[in-house]
């Protein structure tokens, strides 16, 4: 008889660590294993930031599949649907073909995607930050703005051409302006006829990085603030145009570039499948597995998975809980075909860092709040520890960035098209999910 084929869609922290498990618990002729991305890597998404900020090489944030996963057969391509009761995924390749895969288990761990909320011009004047060529793209961009600011004659042009604005004071938001601002330091240097490079952070909270103790978000503002930026709390973006961004305060900025850091949303392929959701995450019991569909498991992002810790609400979408739940997801599968047994799930927050550039960082390992370089050494162990791959390599980067000036380069290698909200949070329409 053939092997039942167990299905992973997306390889995003929940997907990686689900196949890693499989392929640690299942003995090689006990299942196919197949994944569905649109890339053939693992995004390391927490550290993007740097890669936007010229610190990191692109290719430190991106853990090949193949070497790490060398028993899952994995299809580059975008999954579209689900058939439930046929047991079948649709899923579009780059260039536009189409495939059926068949499961027996499958696993959906397809993320999340930038959430946009109905503000005008957002979708076609923002821009993106979820993927390493947004970040590439971001680099290039606010490079070639210092560039065209410099050479600009028209006061109004130089000033909106030397404004960045950055929505959203959360993990991203933060460490993005941080990056962004030692980034645009380097680029002044040596050019006298230059512009300062103003950063601007906005969101409705009232104070940055909402998600943290006060006694950690406090220090974040003043590390911030001490270097220039312009922290507008209490309000946001009332509409975007292509050189200006507008808020909700009646004031407007010049500016050229408005990146979006607001939050995220999941997946929606999830909105397709005819399941029970919440908060527009896929409903799940403590095993991972959807109500009524024992076959059925999801995991990260897409999954409503109760914490048991905080009265049994779903878990923050957060890099954290997607690993651990992956985790359970592979070893939860593994027990269905007959190969260990199965667990529940059960995490608490261990804490959280944010890296601001430099000597600063504010960190609450076990709930203990730091900062400074305390902090920093706690942010890049803890990365270093949570990476599945390219230690060695970003270890490398950081330590270069320690003995020497940060490269200022700009390739223009990502076209604006493909990373503008409207063309990055587009999706192929597929089948319903039945």
């Amino acid at each position: 008889m053939a092997k039942p084929r167990v299905l992973v869609v997306g390889t995003g922290f929940a997907g990686y660590h689900c196949l890693r498990a499989l392929e640690r618990s299942l003995p090689p002729d006990a299942a196919e294993l197949v994944a569905v991305n649109p890339t053939d890597y693992m995004l390391y998404v927490p550290l993007l930031p740097e890669v936007a900020g010229g610190s990191l090489d692109p290719r430190r944030v991106a853990v090949p599949l193949r070497p790490k996963l060398p028993r899952t057969r994995l299809v580059q391509a975008h999954a579209t649907s689900v058939d439930l009761a046929e047991r079948t995924c649709r899923a579009v390749d780059v260039e536009g073909r189409e495939q059926v895969l068949e499961w027996d288990r499958i696993v959906l761990t397809s993320g999340s995607v930038t959430r946009l909320l109905s503000i005008p011009g957002v979708a076609e004047h923002a821009y993106g930050f979820k993927s390493v060529a947004e970040a590439v793209f971001l680099r290039d961009h606010v490079l070639r703005q210092v560039e065209l600011a410099e050479q600009a004659t028209d006061p109004a042009e130089r000033a909106a051409r030397a404004t960045i604005v950055v929505v959203g004071a959360g993990y991203t938001g933060t460490e993005l302006v941080a990056q962004g601002q030692q980034l645009t330091n380097a680029a002044l240097r040596g050019r006298p006829g230059a512009p300062p490079v103003k950063w601007i952070l906005v969101d409705m909270a009232p104070r940055v990085l909402p998600g943290l103790d006060e006694r950690l978000s406090g220090p974040a503002l003043e590390v911030l603030r001490s270097r220039g930026v312009d922290v507008r709390l209490g309000t946001s973006v009332a509409e975007v145009t292509p050189s200006c961004a507008k808020l909700t305060d009646g004031s407007e900025i010049p500016s050229k570039t408005v990146v979006w850091c607001v939050g995220v949303r999941p997946d929606p392929l999830v909105e397709s499948v005819s399941l029970p959701t919440e908060k527009g995450r896929l409903v799940v019991g403590e095993d991972l597995t959807v109500p009524g569909h024992p076959h059925v498991f999801a995991a990260g992002d897409v999954a409503a998975v109760p914490d048991v810790h905080n009265g049994g609400k779903p878990t923050p979408m957060t890099a954290q809980h997607a690993q651990r739940q992956g985790k359970l997801a592979g070893r939860n599968v593994a027990a269905s075909l007959g190969h260990g047994s199965p667990g529940v799930y059960r995490h608490r927050d261990l804490g959280f860092v944010v890296d601001l550039s430099g000597g600063q960082a504010v960190a609450n390992p076990l709930h203990v709040p730091l900062t400074g370089w305390p902090a920093k050494l706690v942010a890049r162990g803890y990365h270093l520890l949570a990476m599945p791959g390219n230690r060695v390599r970003v270890a490398a980067d950081w330590l270069t960035e320690l003995l020497t000036r940060r490269q200022v380069v700009q390739f223009g290698l990502v076209p604006a098209s493909g990373v503008r909200l409207a063309d990055a949070d587009r999706v192929d329409a597929g089948p319903a999910v039945r």
